[in-house]
C-alpha cells in the first residue's frame, strides 16, 4: 500500500507541472502584450492559448507513447519537454519563439493529463483509486497556487524582464521531477498486456499487495489478454464510455474555468482592483482551489464521483449567476471576488476532483490509454479555443462582461442534467468490473 501512495504521489507531481505551467502565463499577459503591442486575436492565438494548442496534439496523441513505449517512460520525457519549454520562454527574443516553447510545454500538459491518470489508476486498487488518481488533481491546483504566488514575488525582481523570471522558474521543479520519476515501476498492466512480460507485472504487483492478492490482480489482468478485448477505441462497443469522456471533458471547459483561471488579474481589475490587489487576490482562487481539492480528495471514494459532480454543478450555477449579476448591477468588486472564489470551491470539489479520475475508469484496460486520450483532447480542445476567443471577449465586453457568466451559467445547467441522468457511479469497482458493466451497457443501449 505505501509503495502504491508513493509511485502516485510522484507521477501526479507531473501534476504540479501542469497546473503551474498554464497558470504561469496570467502574470506575464499584460507584460507580454505590451512588450510586443499585439492585438487581441493575435494574442489569445500566439501568446495565451498556444500552449494550449500544443496541450492538445499532447493529448491527442499521448496514448501511442504510453502503449508503445509505457506510462514510465512517457512521463519521464513529458518532465523534459517542461524543462525545455520553461527555459525557452523566458528567453525568446520574440513572440514566435515565446509561442514555440509555449507550444513544447503544451505537449508535456496534454500527454502528462493522458499518462499520469493512466498510471496511477493501473497501479491502484479498487478501494482507493479515486483517491490517488485525485493527487494528480491536488497536484494540479498546488502548482496553480505556486505559480499564483510566484508571479506575485517576482513582481518588481527583473523590471521590465519580470515575466522571463516567472515563466523561466518552472525549470527547477520540472528537472526535480524527471528525477524523481525514473524510480517508480512500469504499470503491471502495461506489462503484461502490451509487453506479454508476466513475471515483470507480477513483480510490481507483489509490491503492491500481499502474495495472494497479487496473484488474484494477476489473473484478472491476465483475462484481458486475448485478442477479442482489445480493438479499436472508437468502435461501436466503446460508445458509451467515449460519450461519457466527451460530455464530462465538455462541461469541464464550458464551466468557464480556464477562462478565469488563465484572466483572473484581468478580470479583477475590471471589476474595479488595483493591478497590484488583482494579481494578489489571483492567490486566493489558488488557495481556495487548493483547500476544495483537498475536501474532495477526501470525499470521491466515500461520497462518489457523481455525487461529488452533483454538488459542484449546483455550486457552479449559483457562483455563475452571482458573477454575472454582480457585474451587471456593477456591486462591489470584493462581493464579485467572494462569488468568483465560490465558483472555484464549486469547481474544486466537483469537475476539479472527478474528471481524470472518471475519464480514467471508464475504458477498458487495452484502449484506456487511448481512450483517457480522446478523454484529455476534447478537454483541450475547448480549453484552447476558450483562451483563444477570451481576449476578444474582454475587449467586447470590457466595460461589462456579465454575458460571458451568465453563458457559462446556462451550460452548467445542461451539466447538471448529464450528471443527473447519464453519468454512473464508479466507485469502489475494479477496472476490469467497470470494463464489464460499461461494455454491457453500450450494448443495451445500442439494441
Amino acid at each position: 500500500m505505501n509503495n502504491m501512495r508513493n509511485w502516485s504521489v510522484t507521477v501526479a507531481l507531473s501534476g504540479f507541472l501542469f497546473g503551474f505551467d498554464t497558470v504561469v502565463i496570467s502574470g506575464a499577459n499584460l507584460p507580454i502584450r505590451e512588450l510586443w503591442n499585439t492585438s487581441a486575436w493575435f494574442h489569445g492565438t500566439f501568446i495565451m492559448s498556444m500552449a494550449l494548442w500544443g496541450t492538445v496534439i499532447g493529448a491527442l496523441f499521448g496514448g501511442i507513447p504510453c502503449n508503445k513505449y509505457g506510462r514510465k517512460k512517457t512521463l519521464f520525457w513529458i518532465g523534459m519537454l517542461y524543462l525545455v519549454s520553461a527555459l525557452g520562454s523566458g528567453l525568446a527574443p520574440d513572440p514566435y519563439t515565446f509561442s514555440f516553447f509555449r507550444f513544447i510545454g503544451g505537449l508535456g500538459v496534454g500527454a502528462s493529463s493522458v499518462a499520469a491518470p493512466t498510471y496511477i489508476s493501473e497501479i491502484s486498487s479498487a478501494k482507493n483509486r479515486g483517491k490517488l488518481v485525485a493527487l494528480y488533481q491536488f497536484n494540479l491546483v498546488f502548482g496553480i497556487l505556486i505559480a499564483y504566488i510566484s508571479n506575485y514575488l517576482l513582481q518588481g525582481v527583473g523590471g521590465a524582464n519580470d515575466w522571463r523570471f516567472m515563466l523561466g522558474v518552472e525549470a527547477v521543479p520540472a528537472a526535480i521531477y524527471s528525477i524523481m520519476v525514473l524510480g517508480v515501476p512500469n504499470s503491471p498492466r502495461w506489462l503484461l498486456l502490451k509487453k506479454q512480460d508476466e513475471q515483470g507485472a507480477r513483480e510490481v504487483l507483489e509490491k503492491m499487495y500481499d502474495t495472494e492478492t497479487a496473484e488474484k490482480a494477476l489473473a484478472e489482468i491476465r483475462l484481458d489478454n486475448t485478442p477479442e478485448k482489445g480493438g479499436n477505441v472508437f468502435s461501436r462497443k466503446f460508445g458509451l464510455p467515449l460519450l461519457l469522456a466527451f460530455l464530462i471533458a465538455f462541461f469541464n471547459q464550458l464551466s468557464g474555468i480556464n477562462f478565469i483561471l488563465y484572466y483572473a488579474p484581468e478580470i479583477l481589475e475590471m471589476a474595479g482592483l488595483a493591478a497590484k490587489d488583482s494579481l494578489m487576490n489571483a492567490i486566493s482562487i489558488g488557495v481556495v482551489n487548493l483547500i476544495f481539492t483537498l475536501i474532495g480528495l477526501r470525499l470521491i471514494d466515500n461520497l462518489g464521483r457523481k455525487q461529488l459532480m452533483l454538488i459542484g454543478s449546483l455550486g457552479y450555477i449559483v457562483s455563475l449567476v452571482m458573477v454575472a449579476w454582480s457585474f451587471y448591477a456593477t456591486a462591489s468588486p470584493i462581493l464579485l471576488l467572494v462569488f468568483i472564489l465560490l465558483f472555484i470551491a464549486s469547481h474544486a470539489i466537483g469537475q476539479g476532483a472527478v474528471i481524470w479520475v472518471f475519464i480514467s475508469e471508464i475504458f477498458p484496460n487495452r484502449v484506456r490509454a487511448y481512450g483517457q486520450a480522446f478523454g484529455c483532447g476534447v478537454h483541450w480542445v475547448f480549453a484552447a479555443l476558450i483562451t483563444l476567443i477570451g481576449p476578444v471577449f474582454i475587449d467586447k465586453y470590457r466595460e461589462n462582461p456579465w454575458p460571458i457568466f451568465a453563458f457559462f451559467a446556462f451550460m452548467m445547467v445542461l451539466q447538471l442534467l448529464f450528471t443527473i441522468f447519464l453519468m454512473p457511479e464508479t466507485k469502489g469497482v475494479s477496472l476490469e468490473e467497470l470494463e464489464k458493466r460499461m461494455v454491457k451497457e453500450d450494448k443495451e443501449k445500442i439494441a
